[in-house]
């Protein structure tokens, strides 16, 4: 048997796409990874820390893109698709579009095409917050180190001028979308997950005001390559933020929008209170709840939080969502259940504790698998394509690490078969 026979797709380039490529890899297996975006890392390169070490995401990533980097079984493409697939488990048929990023491997990173760049484009690394240069990197851990020149530019001044300023022969303006063909023995499904659109929940304000932000948007305000680095200002005026009501389940555990509890939401807003207090002395948190759900390992940094005095944790749902006139700030109303009065505050900022929806109910493979009624991958089903993460439920990145392991252990069994 040879190791042809042995090719595992990996489709989606995040921790738990990463993680069953690298494991899978050092059985022997050779593996492609195909990612959407143009750096591998998914959202966990979006965060500021993950649980459950609190750690940045240089601390795990940074160790994976090393073991990546050094195993030759390894490819991967980024700006990438899979456009078709066919065949049946130990025999696919794959095809990949491969889009263009207009740089090639001669790219060192050293920004000059940035430099020259006046163009700017919306940054999806920190969800619209800020602007970046069209020529840009991605991150600065990121992986492959290379710079990207946007779509938007192409065919414009801006984009010649990038390229003059090349010394390497690097940006390739004619760079065209590719299809690339593979023939694999497994398909890991590692798509991941993406926040609910909680502007269709219309009374917390989402998209209406700009001092309402989302839970993965709070993440990168905290962050030190965030839109504002690392500082809590608000949006709307740059003023720094010293009150925050963090708003959980905003859409969840509602039949209107997602029926059912993410679990690790609850935990993201006690973590990112701590964000605040740690930065801001004399900062205040608000946190409203239907139920904590910090389950094991996990309660006694609930138990930590507790014991802040400036973090207040309220039992009560969150009614409605305005814009204070006078502070310039959102008045947040709703109730205290336990305290059986309504409750009224005023905030520099909103936060709101967005649920998780898998990749799949967005994009969903060409070849069938089983899903439960909002998109989850319930079993891999005829297709034998194995999901692996956030697909399958809502989990934290240490879960998703052990699922994903898991999922490649599959993938080599299935890819042994023929």
């Amino acid at each position: 048997m040879g190791d042809e026979d042995q090719k595992i797709l990996v489709v989606g380039g995040g921790i738990s796409g990463i993680t069953a490529a690298i494991e899978a890899a050092e059985t022997g297996a050779n593996v492609v990874i195909v990612e959407k975006n143009p750096y591998l890392g998914g959202r966990v390169a979006q965060l500021n820390q993950y649980f459950p070490k609190l750690c940045p995401p240089t601390c795990g990533l940074e160790i994976n893109f090393r073991r990546i980097k050094n195993n030759p079984r390894i490819s991967f493409f980024t700006q990438s698709e899979v456009i078709s697939m066919t065949g049946q488990p130990g025999d696919y048929q794959v095809k990949i579009q491969v889009n263009p990023r207009y740089v090639n491997d001669n790219c060192t990173g050293c920004g000059k095409c940035a430099e020259v760049c006046e163009a700017t484009i919306p940054s999806t690394l920190n969800y619209g917050m800020d602007s970046v240069k069209a020529a840009y990197l991605p991150l600065g851990m990121a992986y492959p180190f290379k710079y990207v020149i946007a779509e938007e530019i192409i065919g414009t001044e801006q984009a010649k001028k990038c390229a003059e300023a090349c010394h390497y022969g690097a940006i390739d303006l004619e760079m065209k979308p590719e299809t690339v063909t593979l023939q694999v023995g497994a398909i890991i499904w590692a798509t991941g997950w993406d926040p609910y659109e909680v502007e269709k929940v219309d009374y917390l304000g989402f998209g209406r005001f700009p001092n309402v932000l989302t839970s993965v948007m709070f993440e990168r305000l905290a962050s030190f390559n965030g839109p504002t680095g690392g500082k809590f200002l608000r949006p709307s005026d740059g003023k720094e933020v010293k009150t925050v009501a963090f708003v959980q389940c905003a859409g969840s555990r509602d039949d209107n929008h997602l029926p059912y509890c993410s679990g690790v939401c609850c935990l993201a807003s006690l973590k990112h209170s701590t964000y605040i207090r740690e930065r801001v002395p004399d900062s205040k948190a608000f946190i409203y709840y239907i139920d904590v759900r910090a389950m094991g390992k996990y309660e006694d940094f609930y138990t930590k939080v507790q014991k802040d005095e400036n973090v207040s944790l309220i039992k009560g749902k969150i009614a409605r969502v305005s814009e204070d006139t006078d502070s310039g700030g959102l008045l947040v109303e709703g109730e205290d259940i336990t305290a059986g009065a309504r409750v009224s505050q005023v905030v520099d900022l909103v936060v709101l504790a967005v649920g998780m929806t898998p990749g799949t109910a967005r994009i969903k493979p060409e070849l069938d698998m089983a899903y439960d009624d909002f998109g989850f991958v319930t079993g891999s089903g005829p297709s034998g394509i194995i999901p692996a993460g956030c697909v399958k439920a809502p989990m934290e990145v240490a879960a998703s690490v052990q699922d994903s392991t898991a999922a490649a252990l599959k993938a080599i069994q299935v890819a042994r078969r023929r």
